[in-house]
């Protein structure tokens, strides 16, 4: 019945703050729907930004900023993730570890954005990839 995902809400509290570290720090492409609403591309994936203040509906019933947590996979090995990160000084949380990924076991980096969200950072176990 289902085929994938079209989009994400991420409801954040600055909307500038959010597109900044999700373009600079993550690199994602920025597309602005409205001064209340940003599309940030992963791929064929909309992360769509939600201001906190906004009177959009339909939405969720309790949109709280700092309350995603969010597994991203990444094009990158994560010692060059980890030196991009640190080279922006942005913390890294925990990591690398192994867990367990929708597909097999993958490495894994995690971080916060500005309101809080969790980010994990993982590419597979080379043992999972081969």
């Amino acid at each position: 019945m289902l085929s994938g995902l079209d989009h994400l809400v991420i409801t954040v509290t600055d909307i500038s703050r959010a597109v900044d570290f999700y373009s600079r720090v993550l690199g994602l492409e920025v597309r602005y729907r409205d001064r209340e609403r940003v599309d940030l591309m992963l791929g064929d994936i909309a992360l769509r930004l939600h201001w906190t203040a906004t009177d959009i509906e339909p939405r969720a019933a309790t949109p709280t900023p700092g309350s995603l947590d969010l597994c991203l996979r990444s094009l990158l090995p994560l010692d060059e993730v980890q030196r991009h990160l640190a080279a922006l000084d942005v913390e890294v949380e925990l990591g690398p570890v192994t867990r367990q990924g929708a597909n097999g076991l993958i490495e894994s980096l995690y971080l916060r954005d500005p309101d809080g969200n969790l980010l994990e950072i993982s590419r597979p176990l080379k043992e999972a990839a081969d």
